[in-house]
């Protein structure tokens, strides 16, 4: 199994998806990865070549591109400032909240952990006897 940057990529996808297993790369960062190294996006993982695998990994793993822990890393400083300057954002993250404007009356479920705070819902259903 090919291992980039740390990440198994699976062999029967199409090169093209299987970058696409790495945090940080896309369709279109991998199309562009996959021109630079000069590989057909329509190869399947198993069918690479040695070369063109040190190829993508010279190209992936070097410091061009964020991917994995440098990415993830960045994003939590980010999220990290914003809770710190005490912005608009940054308290919603706080809050654990939708940061980008969603309604939040009837939607962000899933951000406020499934709560349902209506008198009705979450009553259990009476048994017939």
């Amino acid at each position: 199994m090919l291992r980039i940057a740390g990440i198994s990529v699976p062999e029967k996808k199409r090169i093209e998806i299987a970058l696409t297993y790495i945090y940080g790369i896309g369709r279109s960062l991998s199309i562009k990865i996959l021109k630079q190294a000069d590989i057909n996006p329509d190869t399947r993982t198993e069918k690479l070549t040695e070369a063109q695998i040190s190829k993508l990994r010279e190209l992936i793993e070097g410091k061009k591109f964020k991917i994995e822990g440098d990415l993830r890393r960045d994003i939590m400083m980010n999220i990290k400032r914003l809770k710190e300057i005490g912005c608009y954002r940054g308290l919603r993250h706080i809050k654990n909240l939708p940061a980008r404007g969603q309604q939040t009356k009837t939607n962000s479920r899933t951000r406020r952990g499934n709560v349902r705070r209506t008198m009705g819902s979450g009553k259990r259903k009476l048994e017939k006897t």
